[in-house]
């Protein structure tokens, strides 16, 4: 229906504000429909790695990180500990049997992966073949420089000796008993020294290793504790048929759930808290049903529109991003809560005219806070940019819903309730600043407490002060890394070369250069491929120089007992990396092989033990002089990244207070001030707090100021462009509330990158709103006329 009271423009306006009406409909429909599709089958990401800035410049190195971390996105591992052997192995039975039975007649969830001793059965066999070029360098310096006389002395020892070492094939296949010395080398260099009856022993007990993968990708996971719940179970049956049993798990996908789970619960958290509190501000304000239901359909849109926009840019939607967007709604609501604050004040028949007197000030709030929450897109984080999208299509959608759908569907009255009424009369007896002692006494007073703050401010870049797995989990990693000596996948060598006949030389050449370290216990150990596949080149010298020093052997045995000996035939060529690859064999080494990227291929070399004593001086030194051979330390590399990202964030926020005042000065001129003033002084407090409490300086809490920078503005915004006005602070303040308990309810979560940036806007959102009232122009002032004296 025609408002009877709009004419000439307002006309204009109403006819324009029906068709684009219409077109917003329009829009809500086929997001709705777009909605229902969405949950149907939800893209959502659990990945706690997106976050994590790309490597700038650098895609080689990016695309072997990126392949490392999918080696062992699916595996987890299981240790049971018994004081005997026998226990152990009753734990392991009972352990299977749990599995089993829980997994039978649907998709097993977990997948256990081959044994040792089957696994050894059948590499065994595959190697059997080139036995002859498979040497160890205490081997290969053995054969080179003992004489003849000494190894056949050897080889008859072992041949007719009592006491003859373990043989894994007939004395006239491995007359000098080097495959058995080869295969302990290996086994003890890829965590598989286990004992004749398949337990690793250490720290006084047995221990049965378990290997498990995944039916799914780790970071595939919907929010549901199923994998650690099949686990801790089948640890239970275990531990009642071996009491004393000490149960261990490790795994990217364990970590990846708990992350998932802790994200799902908090959207529900905060996203429902947010809710609730925003409603029950809206209730107590408006004591009526429609601003209640209006303003909580501008969220609902608001979210919706966004998530499906996010959807459709990055074809799946992070669940930190839906966290950090449940958060909007403490935000989003400022429009809605603006029209109906100001409707208290205006009949039911002006409202299309109360529609034209609010939209500059929105439009401008919802400007600067667009521009603050973009600023999030400027890191090159895949993360951060999901949320900044999110953030500006959700605001701008509930904004628009407010815009063009409030005045259709707010036709009825508006009463003042109690609480709004003395809410918005608090306005009138808050102190405004003047010229004068008090002013001048409370500057010195907020100086006194912001410089020592801020030189109490210290920064930490570090990623591992983000990490957020549950601490009993972390440990659990640990223990089991240190027990099977398994390497920390974000430190490791980068060998590169043309082919990987090149990449297995340089690679040899960089092992070589390893061994001494852990010949002198300066390092755990290493893992490499080339020791699994000597390059062709290695493998001719090998071949060469055991046939040599055999033949001669065989040849004086034979003297020395009368009997003919004819050395073993072995395969012709050379074991190449396809056959490799493709064979059960590789199994231990496969993680290693990165294939191609770029124009060549590449492998990694991973160290064991870190912990030791200077080892992190000592590695990056060992790939000196060495072509395509270079030390990543993925770890320092990021935190180098974040701290780099954590200034230029700083200065752009600088820059950002800039643009947003240039953009004020244009609507207010010499007001300007007094709408960006309360923001720069709650942002200088909440630094200095932050560094009271002694919470170091992160990349998240420069991000939640410069989103304090754009939400903060809104208030002053209000305060300005309506002065003097009851129903403007009362807007001000359901808004401020909201959104201060929605960013506290942030800095609850769990995930620290999430409870720093909560943390920053819990004191700034409420610091400004403490503040924005004292900067306040006189109300008889004009918005423009530069009025500034108190």
């Amino acid at each position: 229906m025609t408002d009877p009271h709009v004419t000439g423009a307002g006309d204009r306006m109403l006819r324009g504000w029906r068709w684009l009406g219409a077109a917003w409909l329009l829009v809500v429909l086929a997001v709705a429909w777009h909605q229902w599709q969405f949950w149907q089958q939800p893209r959502v990401d659990s990945d706690v790695l997106a976050l994590l800035p790309q490597e700038a410049g650098d895609p080689l190195l990016s695309d072997a990180t990126r392949r490392i971390a999918e080696a062992s996105a699916r595996q987890i591992v299981v240790m049971l500990g018994a004081p005997s052997a026998e226990a152990a192995q009753r734990a392991q039975a009972a352990f299977r049997e749990y599995l089993e039975a829980k997994q039978a007649g649907g998709e097993a969830l977990l997948v256990e992966g081959d044994s040792p001793a089957d696994w050894f059965a059948q590499a065994r066999d595959f190697y059997a073949p080139f036995r002859d070029r498979l040497l160890t360098p205490a081997q290969r310096e053995q054969l080179a420089q003992a004489p003849t006389d000494e190894l056949a002395e050897s080889a008859l020892a072992s041949l007719y000796g009592p006491m003859g070492g373990p043989r894994l094939t007939d004395w006239r296949s491995d007359p000098l008993g080097l495959w058995p010395q080869w295969w302990q080398a290996r086994a003890s260099g890829a965590g598989l020294a286990l004992g004749d009856d398949g337990l690793l022993q250490a720290e006084g007990r047995h221990w049965a290793v378990l290997q498990f993968s995944t039916h799914d990708s780790a970071f595939k996971l919907d929010g549901v504790r199923r994998v650690q719940d099949l686990l801790d179970g089948a640890m239970e049956a275990a531990a009642k048929v071996s009491p004393d049993l000490r149960a261990l798990n490790a795994g990217v996908p364990l970590h990846a759930e708990a992350a998932a789970v802790q994200a799902n619960r908090e959207v529900n958290t905060i996203g429902w808290g947010s809710l609730a509190a925003v409603l029950l501000l809206v209730w107590l304000a408006f004591r009526s049903l429609r601003p209640l239901l209006l303003v909580a359909l501008s969220l609902l849109v608001g979210c919706a529109v966004a998530l499906t926009v996010t959807t459709l840019v990055f074809g799946k939607v992070h669940l930190l991003t839906l966290i950090f967007g449940a958060s909007l709604v403490g935000v989003a609501e400022d429009y809605g809560i603006h029209w109906f604050a100001s409707r208290q004040a205006a009949p039911q028949d002006r409202r299309w005219s109360l529609l034209r007197h609010l939209l500059p000030g929105l439009w401008l709030a919802l400007l600067t806070s667009a521009l603050a929450y973009l600023a999030l897109g400027l890191a090159p984080f895949p993360g951060l940019r999901q949320m900044a999208l999110f953030s500006v299509v959700g605001l701008t959608g509930a904004f628009l819903t407010v815009i063009l759908g409030f005045p259709w569907l707010d036709g009825g009255r508006v009463r003042e309730t109690r609480f709004s009424h003395w809410l918005g009369g608090t306005l009138a007896r808050w102190p405004r600043l003047r010229r004068g002692r008090a002013t001048w006494v409370s500057a010195v007073v907020l100086l006194g407490f912001s410089v020592p703050g801020l030189l109490l401010v210290r920064s930490n870049d570090d990623l591992r002060s983000l990490q957020s797995s549950p601490p009993a989990l972390i440990e659990q990693q640990r223990e089991v890394g240190r027990l099977l000596g398994m390497p920390s996948p974000a430190q490791f060598f980068l060998v590169q070369g043309r082919d990987a006949e090149q990449v297995l030389q340089r690679e040899e050449a960089l092992v070589a250069r390893l061994g001494g370290l852990a010949a002198q216990d300066r390092i755990g150990g290493y893992r490499a491929i080339s020791d699994w596949l000597p390059s062709r080149q290695r493998q001719q010298q090998d071949a060469a120089l055991t046939a040599r020093s055999e033949e001669d052997v065989l040849r004086q045995v034979a003297q020395a007992t009368g009997e003919p000996l004819a050395r073993t035939a072995f395969a012709a060529g050379p074991l190449d990396m396809a056959s490799f690859l493709a064979s059960p064999a590789s199994l231990p080494s496969r993680h290693l092989w990165l294939g191609t990227i770029g124009q060549g291929q590449a492998s990694v070399v991973m160290v064991d033990d870190l912990s030791r004593a200077d080892a992190m001086a000592l590695l990056p030194v060992q790939a000196e002089g060495l072509e395509g051979v270079r030390w990543v330390d993925r770890t320092a590399d990021i935190s180098r990244l974040l701290g780099h990202y954590r200034r230029m964030m700083t200065a752009l926020l600088g820059a950002g207070v800039l643009l947003v005042f240039g953009v004020l000065y244009a609507r207010y001129r010499r007001d300007a001030w007094r709408v960006i003033a309360p923001t720069l002084v709650a942002g200088v407090l909440t630094v200095a707090l932050l560094g009271w409490m002694g919470q170091p300086l992160q990349l998240f809490n420069v991000l939640a100021l410069m989103l304090l920078l754009g939400m903060g503005i809104d208030y002053g915004i209000f305060l300005v462009e309506h002065r003097g006005d009851p129903s403007a602070w009362l807007a001000v303040c359901v808004g401020a509330t909201s959104t201060w308990l929605a960013f506290g309810l942030l800095g609850l979560s769990a995930t620290p990158a999430l409870r720093g940036f909560g943390l920053t806007l819990l004191f700034g959102i409420g610091l400004v709103w403490l503040i924005s009232p004292l900067f306040r122009p006189p109300p008889d002032a004009h918005p423009s006329d530069g009025n500034t004296s108190a």
